[in-house]
């Protein structure tokens, strides 16, 4: 089989990092070794990640009988193709690296968590492969981090001693005392094991090309950082806040370790963050003596290798060495005399399965003296004599081995520590975090707690940046921050406490809502092999044994075991197939609480920018400069009871609005108030919570607005506006995006007031709602004030009594909003949101028009009535013209003429109103004639009607404000000519012109009353224009009885009154509610019919005349029925019981809305009117000389008899019987004139 490994160049140290777009990760292809050894077939593949070893170079063939005793002229010198392999041996570090495998996890941070198993040393890895056949012991930390775990030596001997030394592993030295090895001692190592160390060292370095000499290697400065996390950088864009550097080992001096960076972001925009200069750091974030351990990758390769099913990032120092058939081989070095035995040869093996290297150069010595080289190939090496061993139960070792850790470490955050004894067949699982926190010793410091912390951060960083990174993940990030903050002391580890919360808070969306089709996903948080429940949920809810797995420990077991979180009671069981499964369903911890109720969502960022303030605010030193704050008293919300007396005054105090306006303040250099540096990370990170508070009080004020609580949503934009008044006390500039977002909460504020201006009934609960608070709320009122006094917004969002006052601060907050978006800073951004606020100016203009103009109505109904217009009055009316003016404009601006139109229309009714106060008044108090003031104002009431109707166009534009102008039109029209005709002018008029101007109005009033269209006015429109018709009518009928003279004018009269009339008429049958109009139509049709007669002078003209008065008389029995059929109604709710109680008087209007005062005196006029046609028709048929029909006898009959019945009439019967008495006359009647209708002519 041909095989490859794919190695990387060397990386130009230059600037310590890799190029991202030679890094080759992406173009090679991969390479893959698939081992097959008889039917069992091993599946293996090895991807070379990094790579800081040159490519393989041919070995030297060492002459036989070269003395290796011997050393070599470049022995222990520098070399780039050893290595560190050259010296310490084939990995094996001449110090013991307890934190290896977070050095790989920092460079490959995108593999951690979701892609990989398990990431660590390969010696590490082929021990754990190889308990079952070894005595020797096992000690080794573990650590989960989602479903990776992560493997580090715990050298024993090594921590023990160091522990003399730094107090670190004290506890853990006790313990094992205690409960393992009761009589620990360093063990030395033989002689033995040096002189092989040492003569294989030589043996490579013999075995190099060349003349012997060292090639210089790059020194730990030049190492390459973070190869794919720079890739990762450049792929995502802005990095999250506080990221934390690369990896540890970014390193400036080679010889001494690298103060861990911690570049944290500034650029702040409304949620968005971007990068910052890489040479802002943190303070160190590990002291010398961790970092000494080993927290850097110092692997001379790093390689994903997959294992069967299991995917492992390891770190490997073997070199590799060109030659032969391939061109990758190793070398190894044996003792002829010692026959290779099985941990060897499967030493070998996973070595070069490791490395992807297909061959080995085995060379032989006796007593240091080179024999002979033999070359095997990798698939051969499990049949070796001596050293055979099956491929396949290795596999199964590494699935139990994985299984039973997974299953078993099941906390994040915590550390494990997987231990066999020398000559032990039972592996035992610790939890030392447990055991650490158990301890009763003042200094119990986990040193891997750090480590661990950093990076469940950088892992949930790294998930973050990712922009095509779905909402699903967002559980999975929130357990990795949680996990990484219980970890962390606050005052030693601030920062990270604080970019953790800071990210925390950026989980929770305010300005949307969550997937619906993602709920699912988001409430769990990852997969089922992702992350443990929270420390509630412990392993006692997991089996305590199982035949299946026999991972855990029995009553039975000795005492020691008593500590053990699981114990593997015989190795021998590894080698069983699937014996451990992986029986731990990895719930989701502190799953996303996923809510559609924003105010939730919003106290969640809230709670996570108070521990950020609270982690920022304890590392500043300055506080005792500062007065004490007691964080449990509130800190007072004012309130206004009435409104200043002089609104200039107000103005001035409006000023700071305006002065949060532009890029912001200069820079400097000076500590700000709490004694913050500007530039420092509490400064970048205070500006990020600052606004962060801001955005989501802002979203509570608007949710509370939704909700009409008005004086919660008054408090929390108070709250946003006060933390914007802290950001820009310490911020050095403003980015436009926070410029916006300050526009914003101005107009909400302004829609605030403007709502309490208009709802002030409920001004006691607003108050109430206004004055509560939260402890959140007042802890971080307090964390604001150490910056500044946040006073500069007091003004605009103080809960005031006064609706002027209210209405007069609403349009201020537009204003400044306004001002803020046509700003220079602005004026290329939120072109939306400036058409969006110059249209809430033109509405609050209009609201304030409107209440100036109904304070002036109500002057006017209350001054007394001789008074003339008072300067008060006009004052309102110049206010309210002002305001709709500047309305108008607003909306003229930005083409709204639907608003524009509406505007118009309330300046149309402003001038009605002024023309109502220049009424005159007679000396006694009547009503005087029409004055020209008021023809003024009702004309430019018209005017402004005729625009608002030339604004809308068409009647499709906007259906409501078309139909309410042209209402307001004809209605204004009706009330010029009503006033007009009722109060005619005729002091400075002629009769003439006065008629003609009536006319002309009411033609014009007739013709906007819509009576096609059907709508809730229709009703109105058809009363209104038989209003019209039946004054047309009076008028002409007047007209008629007044001429003198002109017989064609008069007939002209009597036509027009005789055509309005029978208008009239028609549209008030078509009328239900409208009986009372009808009866005094009718009724005035007879009065002109009977005045028509009396200029008669021929008996027949008369009668023809008569008998079509009579006719129109009959004609009112269909008002009759209509008052008779409402005064049932009346009576029979008099009658009922619950009318009994509130007896109204007998002539009020019913509840139907008849008015019987006005049917009494109508039925006053009726009976006479009736009485008078009978009587004269009954003498005009007698009086003829010619004998009379029968038709005609029967005619005079039946008037007699209605004549006669009219006349016994009580007059004092009730008002419901002397109707009836009339339907049933009227029946009577309207049977004989139809009769004479159908009689022949003769």
């Amino acid at each position: 089989m041909s095989t490859k490994e794919e190695n990387r160049a060397p990386v130009s140290p230059v600037n310590g990092k890799e190029d991202a777009a030679d890094s080759g990760e992406e173009s090679r292809p991969v390479q893959e070794a698939v081992i097959c050894l008889g039917n069992n077939e091993i599946k293996s593949r090895a991807v070379v990640k990094y790579s800081a070893a040159p490519p393989p170079a041919t070995y030297a063939l060492l002459q036989e009988k070269t003395d290796l005793k011997l050393p070599p002229a470049n022995w222990l010198r520098e070399s780039t193709q050893l290595g560190a392999a050259g010296t310490t041996v084939l990995g094996s570090s001449s110090k013991n690296k307890p934190f290896s495998s977070f050095g790989m996890a920092y460079d490959f941070i995108d593999s951690i968590g979701n892609d990989v198993d398990v990431v660590s040393d390969s010696e590490n890895i082929k021990k754990l492969l190889k308990i079952p056949y070894s005595k020797s012991h096992v000690s080794m930390a573990v650590h989960r981090v989602g479903r990776t775990l992560l493997l580090d030596e715990l050298d024993i001997q090594e921590l023990f001693m160091r522990s003399s030394q730094t107090g670190d592993w004290t506890w853990l030295k006790e313990f094992y005392q205690r409960l393992v090895d009761q009589k620990w001692q360093r063990k030395k190592k033989s002689k033995e094991h040096w002189y092989q160390k040492a003569i294989l060292s030589k043996f490579l370095y013999y075995s190099i090309n060349g003349d012997g000499s060292a090639a210089p290697v790059p020194s730990d400065s030049d190492r390459p950082d973070e190869g794919e996390g720079e890739c990762r950088a450049q792929e995502f864009g802005p990095s999250w806040p506080a990221t934390f550097s690369g990896t540890v080992s970014d390193s400036e001096e080679p010889a001494t370790p690298k103060e861990e960076g911690v570049p944290v972001e500034t650029q702040y925009a409304l949620g968005h963050v971007a990068s910052v200069p890489k040479e802002q750091n943190l303070p160190t974030l590990f002291d010398e003596g961790e970092n000494s351990q080993g927290l850097r990758n110092d692997f001379a390769r790093n390689i994903l290798w997959t294992f069967e099913d299991i995917h492992m990032l390891v770190g490997s120092n073997m070199p590799i060495f060109g030659g032969g058939r391939y061109p990758a081989v190793s070398l190894r070095l044996r003792d002829n005399n010692k026959p290779i035995n099985i941990l060897t040869g499967i030493d070998y093996w996973l070595d070069n399965l490791m490395c992807n290297v297909p061959e080995l150069v085995m060379c032989f010595h006796v007593n240091g003296i080179v024999q002979k080289y033999e070359m095997i190939k990798t698939e051969d090496i499990p049949d070796l004599e001596n050293s055979t061993f099956s491929t396949r139960v290795v596999k199964d070792i590494a699935q139990n081995i994985l299984s039973f850790l997974k299953s078993n470490c099941t906390k994040e955050g915590h550390t494990y520590w997987l231990f066999k004894a020398s000559g032990s067949d039972i592996v035992k699982l610790y939890d030392l975090t447990t055991l650490c926190e158990e301890a009763t010793e003042e200094k119990c410091q986990n040193p891997f707690t750090l480590p661990v912390a950093v990076l469940l951060y950088k892992v949930a960083s790294n998930m973050m940046m990712k922009k095509c990174q779905n909402r699903k993940h967002y559980g999975t990030i929130r357990t990795l921050l949680l996990n990484c903050i219980k970890l962390l002391d606050q005052e030693r580890h601030p920062q990270i406490i604080a970019s953790a919360h800071c990210m925390l808070s950026e989980l929770f969306r305010l300005d949307d809502t969550p997937d619906e089709g993602g709920g699912d996903s988001l409430r769990g948080g990852g997969s089922e092999d992702s992350y443990s429940e929270e420390e509630e949920e412990e392993e006692e809810d997991l089996p305590e044994d199982s035949d299946e797995n026999g991972s855990y420990s029995t009553s039975s077991d000795p005492p020691d075991d008593s500590k053990a979180v699981a114990v593997i009671k015989s190795v021998g069981e590894l080698s069983v197939p699937e014996k451990y499964k992986s029986t731990h369903q990895i719930r989701p911890s502190c799953a996303f609480p996923v809510s559609h109720d924003k105010e939730e969502r919003c106290r969640h960022v809230l709670s996570c920018v108070l521990q950020g303030l609270k982690a920022v605010d304890g590392s500043i030193k300055k506080e005792s400069d500062l007065p004490a704050a007691d964080p449990n008293t509130p800190i007072p919300l004012k309130y206004e009871e009435g409104s200043p007396s002089a609104p200039p005054g107000v103005v001035k105090e409006i000023a700071p609005l305006l002065d949060r306006v532009g890029p912001g303040q200069e820079d400097f250099k000076h500590p700000t108030r709490s004694g913050m540096i500007p530039g420092s990370w509490q400064h970048r990170m205070k500006l990020q919570f600052f606004l962060k508070a801001s955005k989501a009080y802002y979203v509570l004020s608007d949710a509370a607005t939704n909700l009409l609580k008005y004086g919660r949503a008054l408090r929390y934009i108070k709250l946003a506006l006060q933390c914007h008044d802290a950001y820009c006390s310490v911020s050095t500039s403003l980015h436009p995006e926070v410029l916006l977002f300050h526009s914003q909460c101005l107009s909400l504020c302004g829609d605030i007031q403007l709502m309490l201006a208009q709802n002030a009934s409920n001004r006691a609960a607003y108050l109430e709602e206004y004055s509560y608070q939260t402890k959140e709320d007042q802890e971080i009122l307090h964390s604001l004030h150490r910056e500044c006094s946040c006073q500069a917004f007091n003004l605009v969002t103080d809960l005031a009594m006064d609706p002027e006052y209210q209405l007069f601060v609403s349009c201020k907050c537009y204003e400044a909003g306004y001002e803020l978006l046509t700003s220079e800073d602005l004026k290329k951004h939120g072109s939306e949101q400036l058409r969006q606020l110059q249209k809430r100016l033109g509405n609050i203009r209009n609201e304030m028009g409107v209440f100036y103009m109904n304070q002036a109505a109500a002057m006017q109904t209350e001054k007394e009535a001789k008074r003339s217009v008072s300067v008060a009055e006009q004052e309102m009316w110049k206010k309210s013209f002002s305001c709709f003016e500047k309305g108008m404009k607003d909306f003229e601006a930005i083409g709204d003429e639907t608003n524009t139109a509406l505007l118009l229309c309330n300046t149309g009714r402003l001038m009605r109103i002024c023309a109502q106060a220049h009424c005159a008044v007679s000396a006694d108090l009547s009503r005087g004639e029409f004055s020209p003031e008021e023809a003024l104002y009702y004309n430019k009431a018209i005017d402004y009607y005729l625009r608002a109707m030339k604004s809308l166009g068409t009647r499709e534009r906007h259906t409501a404000v078309w139909d309410s102008v042209n209402w307001e039109l004809s209605t204004t029209y009706f009330t010029l000519a009503t006033l007009q005709q009722d109060y005619a002018p005729l002091s400075r008029k002629a009769q003439e012109q006065i008629e003609r101007e009536v006319t002309d109005a009411m033609m014009k009033s007739l013709k906007y009353c819509d009576l096609q269209t059907e709508s809730a006015r229709q009703p109105l429109y058809q009363y209104r224009a038989a209003t019209i018709h039946h004054r047309l009518a009076s008028m002409y009928h007047s007209c008629f009885r007044n001429q003198v003279g002109d017989e064609q004018l008069r007939k002209q009269h009597r036509s027009l009154a005789e055509l309005h009339y029978s208008k009239a008429v028609r549209l008030f049958l078509s009328l239900k509610d409208a009986p009372c109009e009808l009866l005094r139509t009718q009724l005035e049709r007879v009065a002109f019919a009977e005045f028509h007669m009396s200029g008669q002078s021929s008996n027949t003209a008369k009668l023809k005349t008569l008998s079509g008065a009579l006719e129109i008389m009959t004609e009112t029995r269909h008002a009759f029925q209509l008052i008779h059929k409402e005064l049932l109604e009346e009576q029979r709710e008099a009658e009922s019981p619950d009318a009994t109680e509130q007896p109204g008087p007998p002539d009020s209007p019913t509840s139907s809305g008849l008015n019987t005062q006005e049917v009494l005196k109508l039925v006053g006029v009726f009976e006479p009117s009736i009485s008078f046609l009978l009587l004269h028709l009954v003498k005009l048929m007698t009086a003829s000389k010619r004998k009379p029909s029968v038709k005609e006898e029967e005619a005079v009959k039946t008037y007699k008899q209605v004549y006669s019945r009219l006349l016994r009439a009580d007059k004092t019967a009730p008002l419901i019987h002397r109707v009836a008495l009339f339907l049933e006359l009227l029946d009577q009647l309207a049977l004989q004139v139809d009769n004479n209708d159908n009689r022949p002519s003769s």
